[in-house]
Order: C-alpha cells, then sequence, then structure tokens
C-alpha cells in the first residue's frame, strides 16, 4: 500500500471526478469522465466507471499498481446513495476492488459541504440534475433526504426546471398559460421555431426527451427579464429554502450557520436564485451565511480524506488551491 495516498471521487448522474492527493495536499492526478451513480448504473457499473478513470489516473500520477490496496482511504462522494443500505451495498463492493485500505461512501452532497467549508459543519443544497441537501451539526450529527425524484417528493433538478421551461413556453403558444418569452426561447435552442414544433420532435424521438435537462441554464437566463421564468426560479429557490428549513429545525442549530449552495444550477445563475434563497430564510431565526460554492466537490471529497488521515492545515490548503488549479477554477 502507498500511505497517505487518498483516493478521492465525485460521481454524479452527468459526470464524475475522480484525484489522487497525496498527505501532504500534493494534487497527483485529476481525471474527469461519464456519469457514475450507482442509481442508474448499477453497483458493479459505477465501480467500473471509476476503474478506468482511476487506471488513467495512475499513469498520469506515475504510479504502479501492485499487489494490496495502493490508496490509504477512498472517498467515494456519489450521487444516488441515499440510504445506508446503499452505502454499505457500495462499500463492500469498493472494498472487494482493492483500490484502498479502507473505503468510504457516501453521498455527493457531503462533498459540496466540505468543498464550500473549512468549519466540519453546516448546510449544503445542491442542484445539479437532481436536488438534495445535507446538514452536519458541530456535534457530528446529520440531517439528510433521499433524492430520488417525485417518490421522495423532490422537485429543483435541471430535469425539472428544463421540464417547466416546456410546459410554460407549449401553455404560452397555445393560450393556455400567460404569455412567457420562453414560448421562443425554449424551441429556439433545439433550431425550432415553435414549442409545438419541439413536441412532434421530442414525441416522434428526433429530439430526445433526455435533453430537456439542457434547458435549464436558458430558463435561468430568461428569467432576468422574463416573469414567466421568474416564477419557475423562484419555486426553485423556495424548494431550496424549504429544504434548509427542515435541516436547521433536525439539527437544533441556532449559531451562525453556513449555507452551502452547490450544482450547475446554481453555478449558472447570475445571482437572482441565490438572493432569492437569501430572502426567503431571511426570518429563519439565526444568524445564516448564504453563498455559492466556488470550490469544485471533488476538492472536498479530498479534504474528506485528509480529514481522516489527520492531515496538517497546511496540506488541507495545498490540497484546496492545487485541485482548483487543476479544474481551472477559482480557490474560496
Amino acid at each position: 500500500m502507498t500511505r497517505g495516498i487518498v483516493l478521492a471521487v465525485d460521481g454524479g448522474n452527468s459526470k464524475t471526478d475522480l484525484a489522487l492527493v497525496s498527505e501532504d495536499g500534493s494534487a497527483l492526478a485529476l481525471r474527469r469522465g461519464p456519469r457514475s451513480t450507482p442509481q442508474y448504473l448499477g453497483v458493479e457499473g459505477c465501480l467500473d466507471v471509476l476503474e478506468e478513470l482511476l487506471d488513467d489516473a495512475l499513469r498520469e500520477a506515475g504510479l504502479v499498481r501492485a499487489n494490496g490496496p495502493f490508496a490509504e482511504i477512498a472517498e467515494l462522494l456519489l450521487a444516488g446513495v441515499d440510504f445506508r443500505s446503499d452505502e454499505e451495498e457500495m462499500e463492500a463492493a469498493a472494498a472487494e476492488r482493492g483500490w484502498a485500505a479502507r473505503a468510504v461512501v457516501e453521498n455527493d452532497t457531503f462533498a459540496v459541504l466540505r468543498a464550500g467549508t473549512d468549519r466540519g459543519w453546516g448546510i449544503a443544497v445542491v442542484c445539479g440534475s437532481g436536488i438534495n441537501c445535507v446538514g452536519v451539526a458541530p456535534d457530528g450529527r446529520h440531517a439528510r433526504f433521499p433524492s430520488l425524484g417525485a417518490i421522495t417528493g423532490d422537485w429543483g433538478g435541471g430535469s425539472d426546471v428544463g421540464l417547466a421551461g416546456v410546459v410554460a413556453a407549449a401553455r404560452s403558444e397555445d393560450g393556455r398559460g400567460p404569455k412567457t418569452s420562453l414560448e421562443h426561447a425554449v424551441p429556439r435552442y433545439f433550431g425550432l421555431s415553435t414549442p409545438q414544433e419541439l413536441a412532434e420532435a421530442i414525441h416522434r424521438q428526433q429530439v430526445q426527451q433526455s435533453r430537456i435537462i439542457e434547458l435549464a441554464p436558458v430558463v435561468l437566463a430568461e428569467a432576468e427579464h422574463d416573469s414567466g421564468a421568474a416564477k419557475i426560479v423562484d419555486r426553485l429557490a423556495s424548494e431550496i429554502v424549504a429544504l434548509a428549513r427542515v435541516a436547521l429545525k433536525r439539527l437544533e442549530l441556532h449559531e451562525p450557520t453556513e449555507v452551502l449552495l452547490g450544482g450547475g444550477l446554481v453555478q449558472t445563475g447570475d445571482g437572482r436564485l441565490v438572493d432569492a434563497v437569501r430572502a426567503g430564510l431571511a426570518d429563519a431565526g439565526t444568524e445564516l451565511t448564504i453563498r455559492a460554492t466556488a470550490s469544485a466537490p471533488i476538492v472536498g471529497a479530498a479534504l474528506l480524506g485528509l480529514d481522516a488521515l489527520g492531515a496538517s492545515q497546511e496540506a488541507k490548503l495545498r490540497a484546496r488551491e492545487q485541485l482548483a488549479a487543476a479544474a481551472g477554477e477559482g480557490v474560496e
């Protein structure tokens, strides 16, 4: 085993980041690949994606995989891991791969939280393909939510926002709803002229329905000048607020608390969404710092691994800086 190596993974519904980091915080490798969530690929399918990325990362780092674990700890932060039974199943399967002496599997919301704060606790709400939230109290207690779509009461991921844009566009065109600029912006994204043309293209599978998620940034952009799109964004803000309020209540947090917002929807917005969340939580009963995270979730996954190894603060800062630079992002 190569002591002091962290294998860090942020595995989502649309992409996966995998990093190798040494105990002194040096970023040895960072690779990006396709989605790896076990919710859609299954446990072994997820691990197969990670295995391929890992082989690339080892080559990049100049490391040779010998017999036995090459990493001291693997922090696998994955979308679609929503119950303890999911974690246990993934941990057992990851252990069989022999990548690390110890494998820890948790939901990817923990990566967003750790990437956004060095305090080790707070609340993180992620708006990506789906929506999810985690809260961690100063004493380590957790507040979590399953994120399985409509069957767990969820609304607010990219697919939901994109579909709401399609609905608003169609109803604007045929008169069932108010006029909205989405009537033109939504079909234009696909090179079409009207919502009816888009509906026919989806119906005839000329445009795959899975691509509706791509419309979420269009809705956020139109919300700056269109009331119909703004209502969709306001609904998203209200869902974020509801999750954060419940997490605050469950954990009985009364001290000043950070609320971190992560995921593609937050990153593509220009502040309206975050401002709406701030307004919605203004009467939460405690002092809140609400902001979008600047660091990528893979940074949080790596930091959790370094936390487990008892690495120094200097090492953690080095990891944050080097991974941010490798990903082409700023540092919080």
